[in-house]
């Protein structure tokens, strides 16, 4: 059960708000200063704390500073409980790291829907997730299915792309970030000699392009559809605006994609040194990862796209599948690859 402290120098408010939250099935502690409410922070770290901005011996903000100084109480959701409406306080709290204002007098579902809120929030941003662009892709879906991300997908123009057709281009200024609603995507760079590198895959649900919106910078890579598209286009500045409305998420976000860049790293370092089978592997188990039903394990991407992430010719390619497939590794069907044994074809990564 989750435990909510109550700071508070009004007695009749802070034992309100107790049989509120008691009557919502939270358990609750009391704290008549800003003083004894840290106290209480520190020993007992409560799941959250709504506190009051004007009180004697040290005031909210006080509160949510010392609070936020110490790394034991940093990440507790803080709500700040106040008869004051003025801008600049709602603005210097959430600076500080509040992470919500209820105004006095206030709705008893008000109250108990900014705390569900919050502690979703929590609940959300302490899931583990994978640290690369999938991982960043699922935080973002997560939070925005919770009502925690603030981008309405159904505001914005959803257009049709046909395969092969380009979402950007290497080089070119960012104007919105992209949401694949169905398709697949993959990003890629040109090297001199004109062949392409495969950077990343997509999947519907996916959010693309957002790195170079966050570095406010032209595109490192482009984007070409795979299969037929419909994509959402989110304006670059209502990202950036949801995004920057909460420290904690932009925190969270960026220390995944951050990951991702390691992650090209290590790809790279594949193709130079590991051998052709293994680099063949390890694409395969990848694709699959991103592109199939776990029960069917099947791949529908063509080899040419196949060899372009592997970084090898697609007559390497196809040798290497002919010999997978004697194995029983694999076979083909209709010219889709289907995984017969995945646990082996990893094995073979090592």
């Amino acid at each position: 059960m989750n435990t909510i402290l109550i700071i508070d120098d009004n007695n009749d408010i802070r034992e309100n708000i107790a049989e509120i939250l008691s009557l919502g099935g939270y358990t609750t502690l009391e704290a008549e200063n800003g003083k004894k409410g840290v106290e209480m922070a520190v020993r007992l770290k409560p799941s959250l704390i709504i506190c009051d901005i004007m009180m004697p011996e040290l005031d909210g903000y006080g509160v949510l500073h010392l609070l936020k100084k110490n790394p034991d109480t940093e990440h507790i959701p803080f709500i700040f409980l106040t008869a004051k409406a003025e801008r600049t306080d709602f603005r210097r709290g959430m600076e500080m790291g509040a992470d919500d204002f209820i105004t006095k007098p206030f709705d008893d579902i008000e109250l108990l829907n900014a705390i569900e809120t919050r502690l979703k929030k929590v609940e959300i941003l302490q899931n583990k997730y994978a640290s690369n662009e999938d991982g960043a892709n699922k935080l973002v879906n997560d939070l925005s299915a919770s009502g925690l991300f603030n981008m309405d997908l159904s505001a914005y123009d959803t257009e049709s792309f046909s395969k092969k057709q380009l979402l950007y281009t290497e080089s070119k200024r960012p104007k919105y970030l992209y949401y694949l609603k169905s398709g697949k995507v993959k990003t890629f760079k040109q090297h001199e000699d004109g062949k392409d590198y495969i950077i990343n895959l997509y999947k519907e649900h996916d959010y693309i392009g957002y790195l170079a919106l966050l570095e406010n910078a032209p595109y490192e890579e482009s984007a070409e559809v795979l299969e037929d598209a419909e994509v959402v286009l989110i304006p670059k500045d209502d990202f950036l605006s949801a995004m920057s409305n909460d420290f904690t998420i932009a925190s969270k976000f960026i220390k995944l994609i951050t990951q991702n860049v390691k992650e090209h790293e290590d790809r790279l370092l594949n193709l130079a040194y590991s051998s052709l089978r293994k680099r063949v592997a390890k694409a395969l188990v990848s694709i699959q990862g991103k592109y199939s039903a776990s029960t069917q394990q099947i791949i529908n991407i063509s080899r040419e796209d196949i060899a372009r992430y592997v970084g090898t010719a697609t007559e390497s390619l196809i040798r290497t599948l002919s010999d997978f497939k004697s194995e029983k590794l694999i076979e083909v069907k209709d010219g889709k690859i289907c995984v017969l044994n995945m646990e082996k074809l990893k094995s073979l990564l090592y």
